[in-house]
């Protein structure tokens, strides 16, 4: 019976021990999808300008005064675009929306357009040049997630 006891004892310690270490991980993992989500959307709207500019050197589209070449919604990066003849199909710049991680209401990216101030939690509607998340929360290094 004490060899029981004293087993049982030597578990819950490990037990103890392990769980702050698996949640450690879980918020790791949680940590590098966010920076690989964040990635992959920042690239594709760096791609999608870099097209838009391209199509106007080449005289594919007209410029339009106030229009800064990067996509109105997230959603154009699924959608695509020919820019006019500068492919020979729809180029699309992702095949789906990455998740956060942290977003725990569903409420998605936070976005900031060209014109909006770099710190700002506003989002001007005008188009979208940069995505964060929204979550408050703090991560490994000390820093908040929405200023990834």
């Amino acid at each position: 019976m004490i060899e029981l006891v004293i087993a049982m004892a030597v578990l819950a310690i490990l037990a103890s021990v392990a769980l702050p270490l698996s949640e450690l991980t879980v918020q790791r993992t949680k940590e590098l999808e966010l920076r690989r989500s964040l990635r992959q959307i920042r690239t594709a709207l760096d791609d999608y300008k870099n097209d838009y500019d391209n199509a106007v050197e080449q005289k594919k589209i007209a410029v339009v005064i106030g229009e800064t070449g990067y996509p109105k919604e997230l959603q154009d990066l699924l959608v695509g675009t020919d820019w006019e003849g500068l492919y020979p199909y729809p180029k699309k710049y992702l095949r789906r929306i990455p998740q956060d991680p942290f977003d725990q209401w569903d409420d998605g990216w936070g976005m900031r357009s060209y014109q909006d101030d770099n710190e700002s939690s506003y989002w001007g509607g005008e188009d979208i040049y940069d995505v964060y998340s929204q979550s408050d929360e703090i991560a490994l290094d000390g820093t908040t997630y929405r200023d990834w």
